[in-house]
């Protein structure tokens, strides 16, 4: 608790510290949280993962539907130095070997590819991807040539290099949003995603760890950018391909809307849970998200306007006329049901003060009045 001078003279106490968690709290009409909050569970900006994930998902499912998974077997005997079939380090990382290899994928891709392409961009992205299969397959190769002595005779299948260098990008630029410790240990929000990639890691020994090195190995590689690879990119013609033919195949990348209303709950969990009358019921506060604006504020304080499900009663209702014509407090309503007029007299927002605005601009000079006005709207 703080006390100040206000622009009148008089002293007032003010919480600072109530006040400065509701500036800290993110409003929801603000462009930047509002953001990440609607493409933390989107594919907006990641079209390049969605793809990846698609293509994977899709080749994995044909491989196994049409039994053609020996063409994607890479392997030095008899593959490579007998039959010299090189077009087999290709095809191995085009699909998976089974179900869980490829679901296991599918979490990191979704958990963590979208994360990276973001910080990169699509076109940076999928550079990215070419390079690193492309350099992790000439690795790979050599490291059959080094230990298939010491028991390295294949590769495990599927683009599982790509995710082991995706994680290591992962945790190089991407933060951790929480720590938390079990037993002792203390872990992250990234965690979880760690130990998916272990699992995909341990699960074909030791193909499938002399994937998973190789793939971190390519990441550092990348990223220290010591052959210069950071400054590639695509060709224009294969960008504009990509845009014209194979973006409308990827499919829609609009985040899901966010509803900026919240009802109570109707339904009764238990049984010792009292019934709730209608009459009661229809004085529910609504409680919604949305930033009441001066119009809307006006049709709040109309003294004419209906509540929501009570048609017909009230003030401004009148009754109909013998030849059944409709009620005008009817109409009011199917006006304002269309035009969102009713929505927004019900938005329960608080309307602070001019004094109150003055005070908070005072104490704060250096934010914007719309971001104290909307932190006091949520006091």
């Amino acid at each position: 608790m703080t006390r100040r001078r206000s622009c009148d003279g008089r002293h007032q106490t003010v919480g600072l510290n109530r006040f400065q968690n509701a500036l800290l709290r993110p409003h929801p009409h603000q462009q930047g949280p509002r953001v990440s909050l609607r493409l933390r569970m989107s594919f907006e900006n990641a079209s390049v993962t969605k793809g990846l994930m698609m293509g994977s998902a899709l080749s994995s499912i044909c491989v196994g539907m049409f039994d053609v998974k020996h063409y994607f077997h890479l392997q030095l005997v008899p593959h490579i130095s007998r039959h010299h079939q090189f077009w087999r380090l290709v095809t191995h990382n085009l699909a998976f070997v089974n179900s869980s290899d490829l679901f296991l994928a599918l979490l990191v891709f979704y958990n963590v590819g979208i994360h990276v392409e973001r910080q990169f961009g699509s076109v940076k992205y999928a550079s990215y991807a070419v390079v690193t299969l492309i350099m992790g397959t000439l690795l790979e190769f050599i490291a059959l040539l080094l230990f298939h002595r010491v028991g390295l005779q294949q590769i495990a299948m599927g683009p599982s290099l790509l995710t082991f260098s995706l994680l290591y990008q992962y945790s190089r630029i991407v933060p951790a949003v929480y720590t938390y410790k079990i037993f002792g240990v203390s872990l992250s929000s990234k965690s979880l995603n760690y130990f998916l990639g272990l699992q995909l890691a341990i699960s074909r020994l030791p193909a499938s760890a002399a994937v998973a090195l190789i793939g971190i190995l390519t990441g550092q590689i990348y990223r220290s950018d010591l052959a210069g690879l950071k400054s590639y990119r695509l060709s224009p013609r294969i960008v504009r391909f990509a845009q014209t033919f194979l973006l409308p195949l990827v499919g829609s990348l609009r985040p899901p809307r966010r509803s900026n209303r919240a009802l109570p709950d109707d339904g009764s969990t238990s049984s010792s849970r009292p019934t709730v009358a209608p009459a009661s019921r229809e004085n529910d506060e609504v409680i919604t998200t949305a930033r009441r604006t001066p119009r809307s504020a006006r049709f709040r304080q109309e003294p004419d306007t209906p509540n929501p499900g009570s048609v017909g009663a009230g003030p401004g209702s009148t009754a109909s006329s013998g030849g059944g014509a409709p009620n005008t407090s009817v109409m009011r309503e199917w006006v304002n049901e269309l035009t969102g007029r009713a929505e927004r007299a019900n938005a329960g927002v608080r309307v602070p003060s001019e004094d109150e605005i003055a005070q908070a601009v005072g104490i704060f000079p250096d934010l914007d009045r719309e971001v104290i006005i909307a932190a006091l709207q949520r006091r």
